[in-house]
Parts: C-alpha cells; structure tokens; sequence
C-alpha cells in the first residue's frame, strides 16, 4: 500500500496549525496527494475540476458570505444589538431557547439551510445576545463575549443536529437505515424518525437547562458585582 498520499493531511494539520488561509492549504494538500499518488497533472486538473462542477450546489452557501459581509459592514450587528436593547422583556435565556426551537423545528422539517452559524448566529444572534447579556452585566469583558458567541453557536449546532434526524427524507436517516440493512435489520424511514424525536426533545431540555445556568451565572456575577459597590 502506498501511503505517500497521506503527506496531504499532513499538508492541512500543518497548514491550519500555522493559521494560513484554508483555501490555499486544501488545494495544495489535493496537489501533493493527487501527484504522490501517480495522478498526472492533467488527470488532477480533470478530477478537481469535476469535483468543482458535481458539487456546485455548495457555491450557493459560498455567495452568501460575501452579502453577509456586507450588511455587516453596513451596520447588520449595530442594529441587531440596538434592537435587541430596546426589547426589555426578551431576556437572553428567552432568545436562545427560542432560537433553539426554531432551529430545530426547522430542521425536522428538511430546512436546514434556513437558518445557520455563517448566516444568522454570526450576524444576528450573537450580537442580539450581547445586548441581552449587557442587560444582566453591563461590563462584559472579550472573554465573556466569545463564550456567549460559543454558547450561541452551540445553541444551533444542537438544534440543527438533533433536528435533522426527525426530517425521514434527510441523508443522515437513510445512512442510519442503510447501516441496519448491512446487519439484517429492516427498519423504515419513518421508524428511525420517530425513535430521533425523543432524543430531539431531550437535547432540546438539555441545552434549555445550560442555557438558563448561563444566564443565572451571569446574574450571580452582576449581584456580587453589586454587592461590592
């Protein structure tokens, strides 16, 4: 067996270890391990072009980070956080959590793509988050804003991820079924979905109850805070 092709992983952990731009370092890592393979140049040209083509779908999720951009730059999370201030009875346990059951309601319906880290938690939810957590402590310091950015991302990976397996059309539940099939056990689309919504609901408590902790955290250091003054 020749391993020589596998230099290209070492090409991404080297290439991501040192922080250089991910574009590049995938391309380059496809290079060294398509030529250590025996691919010519022209063959590796083909088969990246292909891959390019077949998956051109991707590029939809592409063009959306450059009009993100742009209403960033425009002023998106300024008034995303305006806005947010001005709604005094949306506490920030009420904004996750609600974020979270539209996400994952969403998600059992197939529209994954509706919602997503890239297009709303970067631009909307973490700096509506901010504001809310500025109510409770107004003197956030940057690490408390990068874990509230965590939590918020955590908040729609959870409720894409256990969501998703309640949508029987969705990929992942026609793996789950194909992997059964190997091992002689028959089960339908629809059985695998309906076995995924109780884990759905649990990771939906679950992530509610950490959730409502970090805001009591937050709470607690406001009160002590004020306790010293």
């Amino acid at each position: 067996m020749n391993y020589w092709p596998l230099l290209g992983v070492a090409v991404i952990v080297v290439g991501f270890a040192l922080r250089f731009n991910a574009v590049p370092v995938v391309v380059v890592a496809a290079l060294v391990s398509g030529l250590l393979a025996g691919l010519s140049v022209a063959d590796l040209l083909a088969l990246l072009g292909h891959s390019f083509v077949s998956q051109r779908m991707l590029l939809l999720f592409v063009l959306t980070l450059p009009a993100i951009g742009l209403l960033e730059r425009a002023g998106l999370r300024e008034h995303a956080q305006r806005w947010m201030a001005r709604l005094q009875n949306l506490t920030l346990a009420r904004l996750l959590i609600g974020y979270l059951l539209l996400r994952q309601l969403l998600a059992t319906m197939g529209l994954t793509g509706v919602a997503g880290a890239a297009q709303t938690v970067r631009p909307l939810l973490a700096p509506m988050g901010e504001a809310a957590a500025q109510k409770i402590l107004p003197d956030l310091d940057q690490d408390d804003r990068e874990e509230l950015r965590a939590v918020a991302a955590a908040t729609d990976n959870i409720g894409r991820f256990f969501g998703e397996d309640v949508f029987i059309a969705l990929g992942a539940v026609l793996l789950i079924q194909g992997f059964y099939t190997q091992h002689g056990i028959e089960l339908s689309p629809l059985a695998i979905a309906l076995w995924a919504l109780p884990t759905a609901v649990a990771a939906f408590i679950i992530q509610s109850v950490r959730i409502w902790l970090y805001q009591r955290r937050l709470q607690r250091r406001a009160a002590a805070g004020r306790g010293h003054a």
